[in-house]
């Protein structure tokens, strides 16, 4: 594959590689190319196109040795998925032939697809539901709570997210651009709650108030930042799903007025309003 800053190239000492580029601009989607027994998982529907000597299975949850190999811990790993509103199954995409094959999966929203290397993350990351996109076999999909409430509540994605672990490949979906900022021990960055896409777990995500009250009101902004304080590594997103879908609801309602996600307390229409308080950019 092309040496370019969106592709990598296996590495044979180091388990769970794959060799993948990532094509397109606004509307991406990612060629991952497998060895003969290499597997990929992704998210049921995101896949574009494969060689035919890769197998389609359809499983329980993940997949990965994580899970458990009985029922119950199969049963178990799909209900987490469907906590953090994934489908139960998910599809597993083998080499079953010989020399290299391809397979392509797409983000259903546009933004960018952004590759991450488990184990350069000390082995998990957590990232807004809905993120998971694909990864090399043997990531195992959890669920990460909010344990505060207030950051549960007014956090933009709720008290569930997303966990990825493991030391393979990931490829997690973002909306509009992706930033990476790297936070050193004690620094703090102040985001839209909505715009979080995913952090390491060494990275503290809690909530300040967004100035003074007159700020609150008049601002824009809604009542709430996230702060994440390092160490560790931030995603930020430009574009939100939700700000997006707010948009098109906006032009699409005649009544509705324009809606840009933020919960601001003057902007809080008849339909939706108290939701939109309570999950910040939602």
């Amino acid at each position: 594959m092309p040496n370019n800053p969106w592709s990598h190239s296996r590495n044979s000492a180091i388990a769970d590689d794959v060799d993948f580029e990532i094509k397109g601009a606004e509307l991406q989607f990612v060629e991952i190319e497998l060895d003969p027994g290499e597997s990929a998982v992704a998210e049921a529907g995101a896949m574009v196109w494969k060689d035919s000597s890769i197998a389609m299975s359809t499983v329980f949850g993940d997949g990965s040795e994580q899970q458990g190999s009985g029922f119950m811990g199969k049963l178990l790993g799909a209900g987490k998925r469907l906590v953090t509103g994934e489908s139960l199954f998910t599809t597993v995409f083998t080499h079953e032939g010989r020399g290299k094959a391809r397979v392509a999966f797409s983000a259903p929203i546009p933004g960018s697809i952004v590759p991450i290397k488990l184990d350069e993350v000390d082995g998990r990351l957590i990232c807004q539901k809905d993120a998971f996109l694909c990864a090399a076999r043997g990531v195992s999909i959890g669920v990460h709570f909010q344990q505060k409430i207030m950051t549960g509540l007014f956090g933009g994605e709720g008290f569930i997210m997303q966990r990825l672990e493991g030391d393979g490949w990931v490829f997690v979906q973002m909306g509009g651009t992706v930033i990476e900022r790297t936070l050193e021990a004690s620094e703090e960055l102040h985001i839209d709650t909505g715009c979080v896409a995913a952090f390491t777990s060494g990275v503290d995500f809690d909530l300040v108030r967004a100035g003074s009250v007159k700020s609150m009101i008049f601002g824009g902004e809604g009542v709430f930042f996230a702060r994440l304080r390092g160490p560790g590594k931030v995603w930020i997103q430009s574009l939100p799903f939700s700000r997006l879908a707010g948009r098109m609801m906006a032009a699409a309602v005649p009544y509705g007025g324009q809606n840009r996600g933020e919960s601001t307390l003057l902007g809080l229409g008849a339909v939706g309003g108290i939701g939109a308080l309570l999950s910040g950019d939602d």
